[in-house]
């Protein structure tokens, strides 16, 4: 009973502490900011909106008070990446976390066929759709996802990469959702990712992983980082500059979506599913053929796999 209260306890304090850090980055970088609400939005990866039937929509939320165009970070990364494959169907763009409105506006404008400002149940029922955040990010997706659920949209696949809720329950995932992921760190003091997603109905939905990954004697290539965040370099920091956790999530993705994943994966070798270890083989080597199995084998174990969905 002490022990749950001093967990209770601890949980708090580390919440007010990211929330003071969060405050004083926004006082900080509020110049930044306007500079940033002033400016046109050019984006190249807008998707047209009404889609036609069997389009894919692929929405990415960034974290903290990122601009929803920052090319640094992993989730706009991988956007990019993908929208360069020029996949038939596909549309990718990323937004703010802070945008849950404009989010859930270009989801109904997206998949509102007929453009009359409500969605009916066909093209409720049409509708193909990816969520994946990181940080603050990944914590918007099950918000969105919830709000989705009352609206009546499913989704086919929500990733959540450590993903960090300060004001809402980020481990619930709605039962509009039909297959789920989550990848995250816990070796951070202030900032860890959510370590375990649930489905509210699991005869709905799916949770493929709860995958973690350990940064405690990780190597992570930092220098394409801004020198604050090379200062900062928490395993929160480090997870969204690991290419394996991205190579991760965009193997996800293309699993859901594309029906030959076999000729992607062979063209990237990120993706390329490592064969069965032998020998030692360290923690992160582990961890990442777990994810790739898990994904590869849509969530049942293969030789050399730990399985460790849900």
């Amino acid at each position: 009973m002490k022990g749950d209260w001093l967990d209770v306890l601890g949980r708090n304090f580390k919440r007010q502490i990211i929330l003071c850090c969060w405050h004083s980055g926004f006082a900080i970088s509020t110049n930044r900011m306007r500079w940033f609400q002033r400016q046109p939005i050019p984006s190249t990866l807008t998707p047209p909106t009404p889609l036609g039937g069997d389009q894919t929509l692929i929405l990415g939320f960034l974290g903290g008070f990122e601009p929803w165009d920052d090319e640094s970070r992993g989730v706009r990364k991988l956007a990019i990446k993908i929208d360069a494959m020029k996949l038939p169907n596909v549309h990718v763009e990323t937004l703010e976390n802070r945008k849950r409105d404009l989010a859930i506006k270009l989801i109904q404008n997206t998949f509102d066929h007929d453009q009359n400002g409500f969605l009916d149940d066909w093209e409720r029922n049409s509708a193909r759709l990816i969520l994946y955040g990181q940080s603050l990010g990944g914590a918007a997706v099950v918000e969105i996802s919830h709000e989705l659920k009352r609206m009546g949209v499913p989704i086919l696949l929500t990733v959540q990469i450590d993903s960090v809720a300060l004001v809402y329950d980020d481990h619930i995932i709605p039962s509009n959702v039909k297959r789920a992921a989550n990848l995250f760190q816990n070796d951070g003091w202030i900032l860890q990712g959510q370590d375990k997603i649930e489905p509210e109905d699991s005869n709905k939905t799916k949770v493929i992983a709860n995958i973690r990954f350990d940064y405690r004697d990780k190597n992570v290539d930092m220098s394409s980082l801004s020198w604050e965040r090379r200062l900062f370099s928490t395993p929160h920091v480090k997870m969204d500059a690991d290419p394996e956790v991205w190579a991760t999530v965009e193997q996800m993705i293309l699993s859901e979506i594309v029906d030959n994943t076999d000729q992607i994966f062979a063209r990237d070798k990120s993706l390329a599913l490592p064969s069965a270890p032998s020998g030692k083989v360290t923690p992160h080597q582990q961890e990442r053929r777990n994810a790739q199995c898990l994904i590869a084998m849509q969530g049942v174990s293969a030789e050399g796999c730990e399985d460790k969905g849900s």
